[in-house]
Order: structure tokens, then C-alpha cells, then sequence
């Protein structure tokens, strides 16, 4: 500019030095940047990392993944052996009942084999006198089934003083020209209930075992008739399950709906009842299913949230179920294979189940004390170990992740009645195997049948599973249940007896 001093000689390198510190400076910043976002992606993809280890590590023995998903990915571990270390071996099991083919007293029909041929004198055996019977053998076989066809002839007489009277059909008997009778109608709704057959193939097995040539139409219309007829009896299993003093609740997810939807089965099961619903895991579904809201005994579930939720305020208590806290603790085991705790604590937990079938199978209202109160003891000392070994990562509960095993013990910690309640109660069980047993077929109808496209239709499935089991729960035949519904007289579960 004109009136300023030309700048001096050394200016210019100067200039140039505080450029060149400058540009190091922003690439040293550029390379901070860097080396910080590299830190962040390495953080990330190790937490990624140990994400998927952990679904690949979870098997039957450290979740709730059930057995047969144990071989599906390639690359997950086997369970780990439980209890003393002794494997489950295949086939049958030491105590289970067995099964053989005994002798009948009076068989239906009795085949005399008689010798033939001629004696060494020359006599002819045919008319030879009958001794004993050697020996007998008795086959046990299916007749040749095929479909029986009965003609209902209404007549019409003649009185002799004229008047004219029509016969009238009796009971059961549809006024179509041509029926299917109850006995194929129960065959269909067994097939796609109970065998979780697809329709299609139901109509060809139907077919080929008795010459029936049925429709798809007629099995849906079976479905639908025999929901319909059970209905009565399943709303009278869900007034006997809340009234009872101890039920199981579980729930299981099914693909139902819409594709890319899933649908949640509820169930809630008793030794003598069981009820399935199709719904969602919510406590608005909860309580649509109708049985908590009003139960008064003591529910036997796992640890999800919406079974402790302070809504149901008529409970009696809660029995945490110990095959889950098994399997928990066999996980923690796993994330810390240096610690004692998560064996102790299964080991306590198995001799306390142990000793609650003994005292059950003699008759006792609890564990004895001298039996009981060791293990307990050990349990609740594996616990507060536990707490010591895993700390808690601060922030609040509902988002905060813990490390693996601190849920797991806090609840243990602050709900010892609802984790051994069973101790002082013969009559609550220890674990809620009666509810996944009931819930375990929906996964074979799905593994065969995929998505069920109707929910009312899939409702009526469940209702009539509800009704099915219950029935085999009193000792009543299936097939001979499912002949009573089609027939229009469906069996319905006794009362219990006043007490």
C-alpha cells in the first residue's frame, strides 16, 4: 500500500516458517482425527465382535434356545455337560416308564392252526382229537380301514286311520343328501391339530389311508366346526386355571400374520389344564389373554418383566423358574470361567430341585429342614460372591447393559422368596417344564407348516390344542375327545371337588 515501508529482508522467511508450522500443525490435527476415528472404528468392531460370539456361543445349556438349534449354525459349541459332569445319553432314560407288547386275555379273533397231512400209520390227521394247544402267538395289527358308508332311510307310513307319519333322523345325523360322519371329521382336525399336517397333505393321507376322496374345504370347515363346538369347554379350562393355586406361564413367538410380522403364543398351564392365546409379549396382550389380571395362586414363569409386573394384585407369589436360572448361571459360567460362584450356585440349585421330587414322592408340604437349609445357604453365598466378582456398570436399569451374570444376580438377591419359594411348598414346582412341553409342538407346526397366514384361524388352532390337552391331561383319549366335538358333544373337564 502506498505510505508503508517496504518489509524487511527477514519477513518473508519467517512468513514462510509459521506457513510450514502451521501446515504441520493441521496435519498433525488431520492425523489426530484419524488415529481417533480408528480407535472408535477398532472400539466398535470389537464390541461387534463380541456381540457375535455371544449369539454363536448360546446353545440349549446356556439359554433358551431349544436342543435342536444347538446344530444349525456350523461352528457353535455344544452344551456343556451338566450336573456331575455324567452326559445325557441318547435313547431311553434311567426311571422313564417303559413300553412293551403284552399278552391279551381276549383277543378278537383266535386262528387254530391244526396239524395236516397224514400220521406215520396212515391215518389222516383231519380227524384226529384235539390234545392242547401247543403253544400261542398273537399278532397285533391294523383291519383294512376304508370309509363306511351308512344310508339314513326316513320312511313314511300309513296309519290305519289314514293319517300319514315321516320317520325323523337321529341325533347326529346332518340333514345334507351326503356327509362326512364325526369319526373323518375328527381324523382331519388330528392330523392338522395334533400331527401338524398340512392341509394338502392331510387331504392326500386322508385319501390313502381310507378312500375318502375329501377337499380342502372340508378340512378347513373341520378346523373351523370344532372351534366353534369347544369353545364352551375352553372358556370353562381358563375358569379352572385361574382359579387353581399354581400355574405356569410362558410364551413363545410365532410366525403368524402378515409377512415380516411375528405374533407371540401365551400359554398358561396347570397339571390338569392347559390354554394357549395367540397375542403379543405386552402387557396389554397380558391382559387380553385374561387369566393374571384374576389369578390369585402363584405363577411359575421365567424372569421376563411383564409376569412381576405390580398390575397383577391378586397373585399369591412367584416361583422363578430354576431350568432358566440353570441356564443363566451356565452362561455366566461361561463369561467367567475363572469364577467359583456360577458353579456353586447350580450346584445348589439341582440339589434343592432333587430333594423337592423326593419330598413330593413322600408326601411332605416342604423340603425338610436339615435337607433344605444347607443348600440354600450355599446358593445364597454363591450369589453375594457373585455380586463382589461382577460389578455393576452405573446408569439407569432399563438402559444400561450390564455385564453377562448381573441381572441374573441382583434378581437372585432381591427376590430370594420368588427364586425358593418351592422349598417351603410341595405344590409349587420348581421349574415350568409343563408350560415349554405344552408350547414345544407350535414349534414343529411352524417348522413345517412356516407362517400361518390367519390369525382367527390360528386362534382356532389354539383353542382347540387348549381343549385336546387338557383332555389328555384327565386320561382322555384324543381321538375319542375330538369324535365328542364332532359329534356336537364336546367332553368338558370335571369340576374340582369342594374342599
Amino acid at each position: 500500500m502506498p505510505g508503508l515501508p517496504p518489509p524487511a529482508a527477514g519477513c518473508a522467511s519467517c512468513a514462510a516458517r509459521d506457513e510450514l508450522i502451521v501446515g504441520q500443525m493441521r496435519e498433525l490435527a488431520e492425523q489426530r482425527r484419524a488415529l481417533e476415528a480408528l480407535r472408535a472404528e477398532n472400539a466398535e468392531l470389537a464390541r461387534r465382535l463380541a456381540r457375535l460370539e455371544r449369539i454363536v456361543s448360546r446353545n440349549s445349556g446356556n439359554s433358551s434356545l431349544s436342543p435342536s438349534s444347538d446344530d444349525v449354525l456350523p461352528g457353535r459349541p455344544a452344551p456343556r455337560r451338566r450336573g456331575r459332569g455324567v452326559a445325557r445319553r441318547r435313547g431311553k432314560q434311567p426311571g422313564a416308564a417303559g413300553r412293551w407288547l403284552g399278552w391279551v386275555d381276549a383277543p378278537d379273533e383266535t386262528v387254530c392252526h391244526r396239524p395236516a397231512g397224514r400220521c406215520a400209520c396212515g391215518a389222516d390227521l383231519a380227524g384226529a382229537a384235539g390234545v392242547r394247544v401247543e403253544r400261542s402267538h398273537q399278532v397285533h395289527d391294523l383291519p383294512e380301514i376304508s370309509v363306511r358308508v351308512t344310508q339314513h332311510d326316513l320312511w313314511r307310513v300309513r296309519c290305519r286311520c289314514g293319517r300319514e307319519h315321516a320317520g325323523s333322523l337321529a341325533a347326529g345325523v346332518p340333514a345334507a343328501p351326503a356327509s362326512y360322519g364325526p369319526g373323518l371329521k375328527a381324523l382331519a382336525v388330528y392330523l392338522i391339530v395334533y400331527q401338524h399336517v398340512p392341509v394338502e397333505r392331510c387331504v392326500q393321507l386322508i385319501a390313502d389311508l381310507t378312500g375318502a376322496d375329501v377337499s380342502a374345504g372340508f378340512v378347513h370347515s373341520c378346523l373351523a366346526r370344532a372351534a366353534e363346538v369347544v369353545a364352551d369347554a375352553v372358556k370353562l379350562i381358563k375358569t379352572l386355571i385361574t382359579a387353581a393355586s399354581v400355574a405356569g406361564f410362558d410364551e413363545t413367538t410365532l410366525r403368524c400374520g402378515p409377512a415380516g410380522q411375528k405374533k407371540y403364543v401365551l400359554a398358561a398351564v396347570t397339571e390338569r389344564c392347559s390354554l394357549y392365546f395367540l397375542g403379543a409379549r405386552t402387557l396389554e396382550s397380558f391382559r387380553d389373554f385374561g387369566v393374571l389380571p384374576a389369578f390369585t395362586g402363584v405363577v411359575v414363569s421365567d424372569r421376563y418383566q411383564n409376569y412381576f409386573h405390580n398390575g397383577w394384585q391378586h397373585i399369591a407369589g412367584h416361583q422363578a423358574c430354576c431350568a432358566h436360572l440353570l441356564r443363566d448361571f451356565e452362561d455366566a459360567a461361561e463369561c467367567w470361567p475363572d469364577a467359583v460362584w456360577p458353579a456353586q450356585a447350580q450346584r445348589a440349585l439341582r440339589g434343592l430341585i432333587h430333594t423337592w421330587h423326593i419330598a413330593r414322592a413322600q408326601g411332605l408340604a416342604e423340603i425338610p429342614a436339615d435337607a433344605r437349609d444347607p443348600l440354600i445357604k450355599e446358593f445364597r453365598h454363591a450369589v453375594l460372591a457373585g455380586c463382589c466378582d461382577v460389578p455393576r456398570i452405573p446408569g439407569p436399569k432399563h438402559a444400561t447393559a450390564q455385564h453377562p451374570g448381573r441381572d441374573l444376580l441382583e434378581f437372585c438377591r432381591a427376590r430370594p422368596g420368588d427364586v425358593l419359594r418351592f422349598c417351603y411348598d410341595t405344590a409349587v414346582w420348581p421349574t415350568n417344564n409343563i408350560s415349554e412341553r405344552g408350547l414345544r409342538p407350535l414349534k414343529t407346526q411352524q417348522k413345517i407348516s412356516g407362517r400361518l397366514t390367519g390369525e382367527d384361524v390360528t386362534q382356532d388352532r389354539l383353542d382347540i390344542r387348549s381343549y385336546l390337552d387338557t383332555a389328555r391331561k384327565h386320561g382322555i383319549n384324543v381321538m375319542t375327545a375330538l369324535r365328542s366335538a364332532a359329534s356336537g358333544t364336546p367332553w368338558r373337564p370335571p369340576l374340582p371337588a369342594p374342599t
